[in-house]
């Protein structure tokens, strides 16, 4: 397998002098088409921070990130914003969703953003809407969904086209336990079954239980990484979490 995902001596640094704060302190990691990755750690251990480098949302101070072989740091503005399109999918905690749009608009934005015709882009939506179980919800906006149907179309807005790498923060956070399951479950099918990439940032252990590998980080710094439960539990406990 080759890495969709390649982070180098990554460092990200806000402010200067002392008031400096050391977001990230030289991360390495690596991810591999169809493998998911958790990612781990304490309120301000940089695990947003990654996630937000990692998918062109935030500039390193220093280090590199590749993206299926591309560069982000070496990228201009354009360039950088035509690869999130392309090849990034990204899912929040609280969806991010437009309002006004209905369910496969929003799936369909990013296709149109990228110069797709309006009929090419709906077809993808609504392909990409099917895959997730909700393409008869396909017209509907998005404040008469529950917070489930809501994620579910964050996930195919996330996964339309010909994206190659799926970073997920908190993605169940907003939803009980079950709905949140089957969040993880479309993840974890994703990786499986078409080769994606995923990086999955949670508080929770049993949330790892569905990644491939657990890397935990503390005060910016990447220190240890484990496969999921039960081996996450330990390294937690060791932690002192």
């Amino acid at each position: 397998m080759s890495a969709i995902l390649d982070i180098r001596a990554l460092t990200r640094t806000h402010g200067q002098g002392e008031q400096a704060v050391h977001a990230l302190r030289g991360v390495d990691l690596s991810v591999e088409a169809g493998e998911l990755v958790a990612v781990m750690g304490p309120s301000g251990s940089g695990k947003s921070t990654l996630l937000t480098c990692a998918g062109g949302l935030d500039r390193p101070t220093s280090g590199e990130v590749l993206v299926d072989g591309n560069d982000l740091t070496k990228l201009d503005r354009n360039g950088l914003a035509a690869l999130r399109r392309r090849r990034i999918g990204y899912v929040f905690q609280d969806f991010n969703l437009i309002p006004a749009l209905t369910a496969a608009e929003n799936v369909a934005l990013p296709l149109e953003l990228d110069g797709a015709r309006a009929r090419t882009a709906r077809r993808h939506a609504v392909t990409a809407l099917q895959e997730v179980g909700i393409d008869d919800l396909a017209d509907r906006f998005p404040d008469d969904m529950s917070g489930g149907q809501r994620q579910r179309v964050a996930i195919a807005r996330a996964i339309v086209g010909e994206r190659r790498l799926l970073l997920a923060d908190e993605p169940t956070g907003a939803l009980d336990s079950e709905t949140g399951e089957a969040v993880l479950q479309l993840l974890r099918d994703r990786c499986d079954h078409h080769g994606i990439a995923g990086v999955l940032v949670t508080h929770d252990a049993r949330h790892a239980a569905w990644a491939d590998r657990v890397v935990y980080l503390r005060d910016g710094c990447l220190i240890g990484q484990s496969g999921p439960l039960p081996d996450a539990d330990a390294l937690l406990q060791e932690a002192g979490q």
